[in-house]
């Protein structure tokens, strides 16, 4: 070995010695930084330090420093592995360059992921290509000719598959539908939680992921929930009685509908009248909401209303079987009604001017009745007129106010033997105030007719409706108050 050799040798051996650690200390401080900056671009360096140059150094040191021959199986297993290392990088730089940094609304962004997969196999078949060409002076054209013969033999063998990329490539030309989409495929409903190159995952109301392959969705019939428009219109059968007058369970069923939390004020609901059943006139409530994956909670949210306000209005929602009547006249009607009073007339606190052993109010008065209202729903509405007494009887309430900028504060809580309504009743003025159901809530509600006639009976029923009155109103000017400090505070 002559001393220029030996000089070369000593220069390859202290660079790769001293520049590999110095370039792993130089990329992990980069890729640090990258990190705390939340770029994506972290990983591909992370790639290049922990793979990439350890390979290199290595293909080098062979090369180089041991001076083994190019042709030397060692060699070229170690530069089939740079290969190797050198297309994963480059397909991680090009996935950070071109599609993670993409922005939302680009073509870059809704690029499907099946189309992304195959672009990446033909690049790593591409590059598989020139690493048998450079390193292992393979015959392409002879490896071609075999593999066009072999392809027939794997075509036949996964022709199923085969028509599911097939199928699968024709569905992302169409794009009928993204990952996040609400889909009915045949008798199936789900969200789509990803497309890979053979099939579409969808995830179940029952949270059970389902694998659909391509080429069966692509026979079945689709049902997008979420395109063109994210509303979707539900419509739910309700059944009230022939004694219900049709109008007036329209009304109940719509007004029910308009306060259901999810439903859409507009486009409006809508009830239509449709059969004449054995049992019941059924009807049909058409509502639109925002996100079909709330659907289920809606609904369900909704059908419990309706019974609430079925009972508030008497209206019946029959059994579906036949049913016998014996009519005896109206005392029948009338005793029952008045046995539920005069159970509920125990529960009145003692300053309410009521005989609870004869039952001054009868329970046919057209001025008293008892109301049952479920959990969430508003018994009075701020800005809403009314000119009733409520009395809860069973079940407990909140009085609630909006202020000027929106927010909304609970005042008090209300619960058995407390009234409310007084506020509106004794002003005429739209209410301040409102009054919600906390849980399932039983009122006894008296018409101001009757309220005048019990005060008539009992003066001192108005000083008890006076005094809480005034400590309500001392309770709503403080949240007038603590509403409108801030805004003064940041005025000056």
């Amino acid at each position: 070995m002559n001393t220029e050799t030996l000089q070369n040798l000593v220069v390859w051996a202290i660079a790769l010695i001293l520049g590999f650690p110095f370039l792993i200390i130089l990329l992990g401080e980069v890729i640090h930084r990258q990190k705390l900056r939340g770029r994506p671009i972290a990983g591909t360096l992370r790639i290049v330090r922990n793979l990439l140059l350890p390979v290199l150094v290595f293909l080098l040191f062979m090369l180089y420093v041991l001076k083994m021959h190019p042709d030397h199986q060692l060699v070229k297993s170690a530069q089939t592995l740079l290969w190797i290392v050198v297309i994963h990088a480059s397909l991680s730089l090009l996935n950070v360059v071109i599609f993670e940094q993409a922005g939302a609304d680009t073509w870059r962004a809704k690029m499907p992921k099946l189309l992304i997969d195959l672009a990446r196999l033909f690049l790593i078949l591409l590059g598989s290509a020139i690493v048998l060409a450079t390193v292992w002076k393979a015959d392409l054209a002879g490896l071609a000719t075999a593999l066009g013969v072999s392809s027939i033999v794997i075509g036949l063998a996964l022709q199923d598959t085969l028509g599911s990329v097939t199928s699968g490539i024709a569905l992302l030309f169409e794009r009928p539908f993204n990952v996040g989409d609400w889909l009915r495929v045949g008798e199936l409903t789900g969200q789509v939680i990803d497309i890979n190159w053979r099939s579409v995952r969808l995830q179940t109301f029952d949270r059970e992921m389902v694998i659909i392959p391509h080429k069966v969705i692509s026979n079945e019939i689709i049902r997008n929930f979420s395109r063109p428009l994210t509303l979707h219109a539900e419509r739910v059968k309700i059944g009230f009685s022939y004694g219900d007058p049709p109008n007036l369970a329209r009304h109940v069923l719509k007004s029910t509908a308009l306060a259901t939390q999810g439903i859409l004020v507009k486009p409006e609901p809508e009830v239509l009248t449709l059969t004449y059943d054995d049992s019941s006139i059924t009807y049909e409530v058409k509502f639109f909401v925002e996100n079909y994956g709330d659907i289920e909670d809606i609904r369900s949210r909704f059908m419990s209303r309706v019974w609430y306000a079925a009972q508030r209005n008497n209206l019946n929602i029959p059994f579906p079987i036949r049913t016998l009547y014996h009519f005896h006249g109206p005392t029948a009607r009338q005793g029952s009604t008045s046995k539920k009073f005069a159970e509920s007339l125990q529960s009145l606190p003692d300053f309410v001017p009521i005989d609870r052993e004869n039952g001054n109010l009868q329970g046919d008065s057209e001025g008293v009745t008892l109301q049952h209202f479920g959990i969430g729903e508003k018994v009075i509405r701020q800005g809403y007129p009314s000119n009733s007494l409520y009395i809860i009887v069973s079940g407990h309430a909140a009085l609630s106010m909006v202020d000027s900028v929106g927010i909304d504060h609970q005042i008090l809580s209300l619960s058995a033997g407390e009234f409310f309504g007084e506020m509106v009743l004794f002003s005429g003025e739209p209410s301040p105030i409102s009054i919600t159901a906390v849980n399932d809530l039983e009122v006894m509600m008296i018409s101001a007719d009757e309220v005048n006639q019990m005060i008539a009976r009992q003066p001192s029923f108005a000083r008890e409706i006076g005094q809480i009155l005034e400590v309500r109103r001392r309770a709503i000017a403080v949240v007038h108050q603590a509403a409108a400090t801030p805004r003064d505070s940041f005025a000056i």
